[in-house]
């Protein structure tokens, strides 16, 4: 029997504590960290258990981030990080929410919590609804949930269903997900990668053919030259400073490029080594470039004029000219496009000197296999898709794709977020993938474009979607213009969230609202005439690989995403609909043999998924240096010198993650890297700037942004005095994700701009 653990009180932001920032990750403290948040959670035995599966080859792949294993040498023991850990302890947790605690606590209070107090109520033991006009969820039987959904459904038309997807989900889950979707009709398949990496794909497809990165972990170990840029790896995939480190050990070197100096990129003590126990720890980065927010298209505009450059005073030292001219397309115009450089203007746009950045381009030029590595602190900006197709320029000018060591390598954040797009979740299918469908299931499908998540939110607020589906994730949490969203999701006649814990998405429902209760990653999935299942994951470097969880559920009352999904296609489809959704449930290998015949890369899935390691997706950039672009060849782009510029008495201000939270997960209140403890509503920023604008340090503010002159407002923040990039600063999502204006957006990818808001403050009375 599993017992309730005492509830710890919700955030008191008065109790901030600032303490002086970390200059290394990890660490026997990390350690210390992991294991006190498993045993306050699951105790001993689940967590031990947990523990000793987690990214294993007979285990369960973490539900944190996406970070590879190698699929070359040995496993460590330990194959985890500590927000790994900390993932497995909110999964595997013995608290429990049952029936009591929706009766005992109206959606009114609720509405008031805070992420953090909801998460660590622990996992949803039942379904429950609230209808029109009550103000409490309820116990409902599975079979009157599946039955409503059936209605609304039915009662509407299929523009007018969402069914959003987190990137959680495995591809056996969203293959059927996306299936149910299209089988009623419609393509509104918003997901979190519209809010994350859209960007990168957006970059990537036209320039090198393929939307994913193109390198493996193997790369790089042995790349002479990596850029980190816009990421903390020691917070988001704290597995990556390993390989980081071995790159080093190796003979290459680090350039980490960010706006603050996070811990992360300046050492890192790797706790199942000697060193990360008893000495200071492995360098990580031989350079740090403090760049301002916005500033790196510039940065990379002025690195492919250093290089070419250096390429017209000594012919044949930069360029691979073969490749380049077998290979490419557009070069000559690239190349007249950086002949000039306005350097007093690159300086401004940066916050960094010429000198920097001739010493990065310096080390471009001696390496023969360079990596750059990029996550959200490029993607989500207006000119986030210029910034990456010069990045793409930067390796093609000296032919870094398909060589050991070289390539591009765009960091996923959620477990599985990259598999679920190759699995169909996208709301612009290609006409080759309908067609297969089409193909495969003898029915047809939608062609027109649907709703991502900023049309999704456009469409709430307008009052144009009936019914709202989440496949796990927190929408509400997780999208810009806060209030605007929740005021639209209340819009919805129904909103749906297949969930393990509760959150504020849960309490910004529709006039009827269901929350069905899911098995997690860590939890054995046997309740099947087939037996006990597994699904599949892709990792960030395109290795398709399975995952088990081990953890006996905390209800038997939970039910597998698949058999969730397959359910509610039964019930608004009918039983005899032409697609067999309970044999797929009941058996996922019958998924994979659909997905072996849909998906390409995926050919002989069953047999290949069960080898020791899974399988590698195929690359054209990577495997054979080709590039399936519209022209057949990689493709050199021009941008336009861009970046952002406060006006007078304003900031540039980017959201970021605390080290105790995933993504919208809040996990505890210790974001001990940066030294802020015990408060999440804080804004970072420079003393200088703090000075210069006549503001003190622990001044309590609201923070306004203006964005096409609308004003949107979060209020009673602590200003602390922090080392950011001068003229920037930073708060913490999703507390300041009310202050990013729905239409403040990427070109092109429509990537909410959270990492490129305007902002003042101003006193409170």
């Amino acid at each position: 029997m599993f017992t309730t653990t005492p509830d710890p009180h919700d955030i008191d932001e008065g109790a901030l504590e600032v303490h002086a920032p970390k200059t290394a990750a990890a660490g026997v403290k990390a350690v210390a960290v992991a294991l006190e948040r498993g045993m306050a959670q699951a105790g001993v035995a689940r967590t031990v258990r947990g523990m000793l599966r987690i990214n294993q080859r007979d285990g369960f792949d973490c539900p944190g981030c996406a970070w590879p294993e190698s699929i070359t040498g040995k496993r460590k023991p330990a194959e985890f990080c500590e927000n790994g850990a900390k993932a497995i302890a909110e999964e595997s947790t013995v608290r429990t929410v049952t029936p009591e605690f929706w009766a005992a606590h109206p959606i009114a209070e609720l509405e008031g919590r805070s992420e953090f107090w909801l998460g660590s109520r622990g996992r949803i033991t039942e379904p429950v609804v609230v209808r029109p006009g009550e103000t409490h969820y309820s116990p409902i039987s599975w079979g009157e949930a599946f039955e409503l959904i059936g209605e609304h459904l039915r009662a509407t038309t299929p523009e007018r269903c969402v069914f959003y997807t987190s990137g959680r989900t495995a591809n056996e889950t969203a293959f059927l997900y996306q299936l149910f979707a299209r089988s009623l009709g419609t393509n509104n398949l918003p997901d979190c990668s519209n809010m994350c990496h859209e960007s990168s794909g957006f970059a990537l497809n036209p320039t090198i053919g393929v939307g994913k990165g193109t390198v493996s972990l193997e790369d790089i170990h042995r790349s002479e030259l990596v850029l980190v840029v816009g990421q903390n790896p020691g917070t988001n995939h704290p597995r990556m400073l390993s390989a980081l480190v071995e790159c080093r050990k190796n003979g290459g070197k680090v350039v980490a490029v960010n706006p603050l100096p996070e811990a992360g990129l300046m050492a890192f003590k790797d706790p199942q080594a000697l060193g990360g126990i008893a000495g200071g720890g492995e360098k990580v980065a031989d350079e740090f470039l403090q760049i301002k927010v916005g500033g790196d298209l510039a940065l990379f505009q002025a690195l492919g004029h250093l290089l070419l450059a250096r390429e017209e005073r000594e012919p044949g030292s930069v360029v691979d000219r073969h490749f380049v001219e077998a290979q490419t397309a557009g070069f000559a115009e690239y190349r007249e496009a950086r002949r000039a450089l306005d350097w007093a203007e690159t300086e401004r746009a940066t916050g960094l000197s010429r000198a920097q950045m001739e010493t990065v381009a310096e080390m471009m030029v001696a390496s023969k296999a360079t990596i750059v590595c990029w996550a959200l602190g490029l993607t989500q900006q207006r000119h986030s898709v210029d910034t990456l197709k010069e990045i793409v320029n930067l390796l093609l000018v000296q032919g870094n794709f398909g060589r050991p060591g070289a390539g591009a390598c765009p960091v996923r954040g959620h477990s599985n977020v990259q598999g679920d797009r190759t699995m169909g979740i996208w709301e612009k299918p290609t006409e080759a993938f309908i067609a297969a469908l089409e193909a495969e299931f003898g029915i047809p499908f939608p062609r027109e474009h649907g709703y991502e998540s900023v049309e999704t939110q456009h469409a709430l607020e307008a009052g144009e979607v009936d019914v709202f589906v989440s496949m796990g994730g927190n929408f509400l949490s997780a999208a810009s213009d806060t209030e605007h969203t929740r005021a639209g999701l209340k819009r919805t006649g129904l909103t749906v969230h297949v969930s393990t814990k509760p959150n504020l998405s849960h309490v910004a429902h529709g006039r009827t609202s269901l929350i069905l209760p899911t098995l997690g990653r860590t939890d054995v999935d046997d309740k099947h005439a087939g037996g006990r299942q597994f699904v599949t994951i892709e990792d960030s470097m395109s290795v398709v690989h399975r995952s088990q969880g081990r953890l006996r559920p905390v209800s038997e009352h939970l039910l597998a995403e698949p058999v969730i999904v397959a359910r509610m296609a039964e019930a608004a489809l009918g039983e005899d609909h032409p697609v067999d959704w309970r044999a797929m449930a009941e058996d996922y290998d019958l998924i994979r043999d659909h997905i072996a015949r849909v998906i390409p890369g995926f050919e002989d899935y069953n047999r290949r998924v069960r080898t020791r390691d899974g399988f590698v997706l195929p690359s054209p950039p990577r495997d054979t240096r080709t590039f399936a672009t519209d022209i057949g060849k990689a493709r050199f782009t021009v941008s336009p010198l861009e970046y952002l510029t406060p006006p007078a008495g304003h900031l540039i201000l980017q959201t970021l993650r605390s080290h105790d939270q995933y993504n919208t997960t809040i996990y505890g209140l210790d974001d001990r890297y940066r030294g802020i403890s015990k408060a999440r509503k804080v804004v970072l920023a420079n003393p200088e700037d703090l000075a210069a604008l006549g503001f003190a340090d622990r001044e309590l503010v609201d923070v306004i942004s203006v964005f096409n002159g609308d004003e949107r407002r979060a209020e009673a923040f602590r200003l602390v005095g922090y080392p950011t990039a001068r003229g920037c600063a930073a708060a913490y999502y999703p507390e300041a994700n009310v202050l990013v204006h729905k239409d403040l957006v990427a070109r092109e990818s429509n990537t909410p701009g959270y990492k490129a808001l305007t902002v003042r403050f101003e006193r409170r009375q």
